[in-house]
């Protein structure tokens, strides 16, 4: 639906829509950070600088970098659902599902706008690893 509720023609255009929104965006972006796939510093301008630190400690660990049991990569990670939380004007907290490995991982994150009205991420974190399972000793 478009901001006056009417329903999106087309998949591509909810789709599209769907992805416009900042916190979309930034989920996106951030898990390919994580993941690998893309340099830190390619979110060097859309990070405040106690998140870029945060998203430079945490990119080296590629907590959300998948993995197969034989040590091979496995699939992409993948946004599965993002939600949001305007606390006050200008402020979105949001959350995202992240599907990697079979298993779901959380990510949240804080985006504010800044007087140039672009939004820039001031904080992020990840939920803890899943056990990853081994020889029992």
């Amino acid at each position: 639906m478009n901001a006056a509720g009417v329903p999106l023609p087309t998949a591509g255009a909810q789709r599209r829509a769907h992805e416009s929104r900042p916190h979309h965006w930034f989920a996106h972006q951030l898990v390919l950070a994580l993941s690998g796939q893309r340099p830190v510093h390619a979110l060097l301008g859309h990070a405040l600088p106690a998140a870029y630190d945060r998203l430079a400690e945490l990119a080296p660990q590629a907590p959300l970098r998948p993995v197969t049991a034989s040590g091979r990569r496995g699939e992409a990670p993948t946004v599965r659902d993002c939600g949001l939380c305007r606390p006050r004007r200008g402020v979105i907290e949001a959350f995202a599902r992240i599907a990697a490995d079979g298993r779901l991982r959380a990510l949240a994150f804080r985006l504010e706008l800044g007087a140039d009205s672009r939004w820039r991420c001031a904080a992020l974190d990840i939920g803890p690893s899943p056990a990853v399972s081994g020889p029992a000793f």
